[in-house]
């Protein structure tokens, strides 16, 4: 079956025509029929196809979008999280399609290498992984891709990993830059951290032409790196080169290793791209080296972590109050304060206002922006931040995560999953994103889905807490996805195993009550809920008031009582 199937009116196929050809350039296989509209019939080669494909591509424009047919189509692609709207002449899209993040090509003037064409693929990329390029297309591109593998941490402390995994990243940053690269996404490359597999190998299923590797030893204010650029056919190594440094230096060090890459592979770089290689976040390498540490803790996704994240943010600023990803993820780490403590909504605005202003291309800062507004209630705002952020990073875990946070909020469910399945594939250590679509599939009454995708986040859920038995959050969500699967004995042990490990979350226990919903315990819930209520800050009173999960006690008497009486105490507390 195709990568790709295009929905589209008949009578736009002039301009449909060269879409296709230049998605088949790219390496994706397409299906389409010029010679039948998509909607006239849906007979058994359409439906196959439509069945089978890995991606809905509809092509909105003032015809199509008076198509049902089209509609039909897109509704369906939707439906499995797998469709990918475009847009011409600034049609006006279908009511239910508004809040679907849209690519424009009114300005691709049928160019591969436009922005908008590009940002499609980057796009297309993420949901399908690098594509398969036939002989013919490889000539005519001539880009080298690059797999850059997990630098290992060589300094004797594993508390050093932050950094040592840092340092990739920001490399897989920098060679992104350059045109004539193509760069193995960060999440498949971390997938081989550790992996015992040769180069050759991982070269074919990266479908990478050379691959990098490396190695960090940190030791007091000294750095040491070590690269290898190994050719993936052969195993030669085309360059290779050992850096002991200040650590001072580090910077200066990261644009001298990518740029010796372009040369070894004599490539040639644009003027802007040798000035982007040179622009940094910071100049100060004791902030950076601990954003990273921030970074890393963020990651880790456990409520415990949020404070460090955001005591060591507010000291990386500083340091340098100028450095926009740390004010970044110092929002991001408010927010999830904001949803279970009682704080000032501010915390959370002030930090996301100078992110962006501070970096207006940085995605990290729109995501942190669209956290804002979702902390207000303001979904629609905050969609179209996280939207914003995704073009300018198709590839954010954060983005995808918070616009399908907004969509849940208009209970948008469709949209939802698509941006928590995408969340969910580029962190492979997630588990709150994927657990998020087991919530939407419950909300739209999908059981089946929800349990498949429930089993799929236990998977995750196991991992983490098998390798951090203290993971209060993972465990939580765990008692939830067990509820789902039916695992009532099991679910029941996680959840007492819960409280006695974090006695005091509120979060852990809002997840409980979820979970006790999912089981028809409504009594439980409801009383685990007024426990939680007690004490609600308004983030967390607002999702109670809008939280799916919750409905099947919504119209109990006693959850009009906790969350008025949660709304008063708060207003007495804003009055004074």
């Amino acid at each position: 079956m195709a990568d790709i199937f295009i929905s589209y009116s008949r009578q736009d196929r002039a301009r449909v025509t060269p879409l296709v050809a230049a998605l088949e350039a790219e390496g994706w296989s397409v299906w389409w029929d010029p010679e039948i509209s998509p909607g006239e019939e849906f007979d058994s080669l359409i439906s196959r196809e439509l069945d089978g494909a890995k991606t809905l591509i509809v092509v909105w424009t003032p015809k199509s979008v008076d198509s049902r047919w089209v509609r039909g189509e897109a509704r369906d692609a939707a439906d499995r999280g797998v469709l990918f709207p475009v847009r011409f002449d600034n049609a006006r899209l279908p009511i239910d399609f508004r809040a679907v993040h849209t690519t424009d090509l009114d300005d691709w003037a049928e160019d591969p290498q436009s922005a908008a064409f590009r940002s499609l693929c980057k796009a297309l990329e993420v949901k399908l992984g690098a594509p398969a390029r036939p002989v013919a297309a490889q000539e005519k591109d001539s880009r080298v891709t690059v797999c850059v593998l997990p630098f290992a941490n060589m300094s004797g402390d594993p508390e050093q990993e932050y950094f040592s995994d840092g340092i990739t990243e920001d490399i897989i940053t920098d060679l992104g830059k350059v045109s004539a690269l193509s760069i193995v996404s960060r999440n498949m490359a971390f997938s081989f951290k550790g992996a015992t597999g040769g180069v050759g190998e991982i070269g074919r299923q990266t479908k990478a032409s050379h691959v990098l590797v490396g190695s960090v030893r940190k030791a007091g204010e000294r750095v040491r790196i070590t690269a290898q650029l190994i050719d993936a056919t052969n195993d030669a190594q085309v360059w290779g080169e050992r850096y002991d440094r200040d650590l001072k230096d580090i910077f200066a060090l990261q644009d001298e290793i990518s740029k010796a890459i372009v040369a070894a592979l004599k490539l040639t770089l644009l003027p802007e791209e040798q000035h982007a290689l040179e622009q940094r976040s910071t100049s100060n390498p004791e902030a950076y080296k601990l954003y990273l540490m921030a970074r890393q803790f963020w990651l880790l996704d456990n409520e415990r972590n949020n404070e460090i994240v955001i005591r060591i943010c507010k000291h990386v600023v500083e340091l340098d109050p100028d450095y926009a990803q740390a004010w970044a993820t110092m929002a991001l780490a408010q927010w999830n304060l904001f949803t279970h403590k009682d704080l000032p909504i501010d915390d959370v605005q002030h930090p996301a206002r100078r992110a962006l202003a501070l970096g207006p291309n940085l995605a990290d800062a729109h995501a942190a922006v669209a956290a804002a507004h979702r902390s207000a209630g303001n979904f629609v705002d905050g969609l179209a931040a996280a939207h914003r952020a995704i073009e300018l990073d198709p590839g954010s875990y954060v983005a995808n995560r918070m616009a399908g946070l907004c969509c849940m909020g208009m209970r948008e469910y469709d949209e939802a999953i698509r941006y928590f399945e995408i969340a969910a594939d580029l962190m492979e250590s997630d588990f709150t994103a994927a657990m998020f679509v087991v919530q939407s599939y419950m909300a739209k009454n999908d059981r089946a889905r929800a349990k498949d995708a429930a089993a799929k986040a236990m998977t995750r859920i196991e991992k983490i807490v098998a390798a951090e038995p203290g993971h209060s959050r993972a465990i939580g969500m765990g008692v939830y996805a067990l509820s789902v699967l039916g695992r009532r004995e099991r679910a029941v042990e996680w959840a007492t195993r819960a409280r006695l490990i974090d006695p005091d979350n509120s979060n852990l226990h809002y997840n409980l009550a979820c979970a006790m919903c999912s089981l028809d315990e409504h009594d439980r819930a409801l009383t685990i809920l007024e426990g939680v209520a007690e004490k609600a800050s308004q983030g967390m009173l607002s999702w109670i008031e809008a939280d799916s999960d919750l409905d099947p006690i919504r119209s109990d008497p006693r959850f009009d009582a906790m969350t008025a009486r949660a709304r008063e105490r708060l207003m007495q507390k804003v009055e004074g």
